[in-house]
């Protein structure tokens, strides 16, 4: 131990350019001053990430490092170490290794008076391996409260199936029965319930080869939840379909569903849907929490400027505005909030959607289902007839829905709609593509808005710091520009990050922009238009975030480009 605590680790840091030697020297000179440890220093200081110092920690410990969400601890491992002392001692139990040793992952792999407690109370002897302190603390009581019901499940499979692999022989009776019984429920109650805790958006229940992994999306990232036995997945997805009303018979088609349930005195959409795959059902399902509904603009991210830009858009009597973006971009969350923004008793407002996700009063939603024949373009067309003032289409996905889309615009209705492309200007070439002609797509659209996703950081443990230069160079940043990043706390479970907002490029259609659309410019020659307009690119948006503190230089590289 006295040899590893030798080895130095600001040399390490510095060596690997994560520090410089400066930073350094001022960390050590406040760690003889307060004593604190040099790595709660420099992260404190924001001038290392946690990860960065776990890194620099395992060159210089010759330790591992282990990933929580990655590998699901075991079993085996939880029942030696009671909750109440792995929160004590800040760790978690992950496995039973080869040489009948027990693998902890900790953030503090010198603690010796943790290692001989945990001797102690396991019986064995201890490897550390190393795990950022925000993501024990994050999954440490999730991991417990699921194994705890998990428990209860696996007694059942036991006694439903008799013996390993029976429930493929019969079938949907044990299937069914087993749904009914109160482990499972108990075991898709938790699941259902702990991922509205967790802010989740959407819920992965995958079954593979030797077990099934349930995975929560998460502020946009997927993270390992929990994984339980193949034996139990016939019955908890029979569980599910039974609460979604679908055919728990039918095994080799996919299907949806809906589940309605209150959590925490909230309602919340389920949109459930499953998929055959080779090792049985997948199911996936997107949890639409009500009360998040309606989002004001400025809860969006849209800023002041912004706000009045958008508040006088939607008072223009007619034409189309486009809301563009990604998949899972917030394109829905935003077109809702234009649609609260406008509902007014003097306007009809009808809707065509697929899937309705929220209800709104005053506002006539109407579903799709191609089963009925209720495509977008068949429902809209008896929209034209049914008296509307403003129109919202969830998605332009056909030439057919684009023109009674621009029919509607021509004819003197707001029409609000979604279209995939990366950014503004592109939706010009997009609608050119599906058949539209370029002349009524100039005379169509008042506005584009294309928006990104980034995550906010928490605003109880974010620390300034100074940005690197090379990568205020790449920005057009002066040297010594400050952001922000965070350590990760209670507030926000270990991760850093509390919810996501957006950013935004809003392109207005002005003279320029509509002839160079009619001459069929490309998205670049539109876009250099726009920008000489006055028009703010999506990376312009997501860096004013990032300076005054809202999210990370990283979150903005991942989701923007120049």
């Amino acid at each position: 131990m006295d040899s590893l605590k030798n080895v130095k680790l600001g040399d390490i840091l510095v060596d690997s350019n994560a520090l410089t030697p400066s930073q350094l020297e001022s960390a050590l000179q406040e760690q003889r001053q307060s004593g604190m440890r040099l790595g709660e220093i420099l992260i404190k200081n924001g001038w290392l990430s946690e990860n960065q110092l776990i890194e620099a920690l395992s060159t210089q410990l010759h330790i591992p490092q282990v990933s929580i969400s990655r590998y699901r601890p075991e079993p085996e491992a939880l029942r030696l170490i009671p909750q109440g002392i792995a929160e004590r001692l800040k760790v978690i139990p992950m496995r039973i290794t080869d040489e009948d040793h027990l693998m902890v992952a900790t953030s503090d792999p010198l603690n010796i008076v943790a290692a001989d407690e945990l001797r102690m109370m396991s019986g064995r002897e201890i490897d550390f391996g190393l795990c950022p302190a925000s993501h024990i603390l994050r999954d440490l009581s999730r991991i417990y409260t699921m194994q705890e019901t998990l428990n209860s499940a696996e007694d059942l499979e036991i006694v439903s199936s008799g013996s390993e692999g029976i429930e493929l022989d019969l079938g949907q009776a044990i299937s069914t029965a087993a749904a009914d019984d109160a482990p499972v429920i108990n075991l898709v109650n938790t699941i259902l319930e702990q991922a509205v805790k967790d802010r989740s958006s959407d819920i992965h229940i995958e079954p593979f080869e030797k077990d099934t992994q349930v995975r929560y999306r998460v502020d946009g990232q997927l993270f390992n939840a929990t994984n339980f036995s193949r034996g139990l997945h016939p019955a908890v997805t029979s569980r599910i379909k039974i609460m979604a009303n679908i055919d728990i018979s039918e095994k080799r088609k996919p299907q949806d569903g809906r589940i309605l349930i209150k959590v925490m005195d909230r309602r919340v959409d389920l949109r459930v849907s499953t998929l055959p795959t080779v090792y049985g059902e997948k199911t996936v399902i997107r949890v639409l929490d009500q009360s998040n509904a309606m989002v004001g603009l400025e809860k969006l991210g849209f800023d002041q400027k912004d706000r009045d830009k958008i508040d006088r858009l939607l008072k223009v009597p007619y034409g189309i505005i486009l809301v563009t973006g990604p998949t899972g971009s917030g394109k829905s969350t935003t077109l809702y909030s234009f649609l609260e923004r406008i509902n007014t008793p003097d306007v009809n407002i009808v809707t065509v959607e697929d899937p309705v996700e929220y209800s709104i009063a005053g506002i006539n939603q109407v579903q799709v289902s191609e089963k009925a024949g209720r495509t977008f373009s068949s429902v809209l067309r008896a929209i034209l007839r049914q008296d509307p003032d403003k129109i919202m289409i969830g998605e332009m996905r056909d030439t057919e829905t684009a023109n009674l889309a621009i029919r509607a615009a021509l004819t003197g209705h707001l029409v609000l709609s979604t279209l995939h492309t990366n950014d503004a200007p592109s939706a010009a070439i997009r609608l050119g593509d599906m058949g539209v002609p370029p002349f009524l797509v100039a005379s169509s659209v008042v506005a584009v808005i294309a928006q990104r996703l980034v995550r906010r950081l928490c605003p109880d443990c974010k620390v300034e710091y100074t940005v690197e230069d090379p990568i205020c160079r790449s920005l057009a940043l002066p040297e010594g520009s400050k952001a922000y990043r965070s350590r990760g706390c209670d507030t926000c479970r270990g991760t850093g990050h509390v919810g996501r907002t957006s950013v935004f490029e809003i392109m207005e259609m002005n003279e320029e922009i509509r002839n160079r659309i009619i001459d069929q410019e490309t998205a670049v020659s539109i876009k250099k238009a726009a920008i000489a307009m006055g028009m703010r690119t999506l990376r312009e948006a997501a860096l004013s975030k990032v300076l005054d503190g809202t999210t990370t230089v990283e979150e903005m590289l991942n989701v923007t480009t120049l």
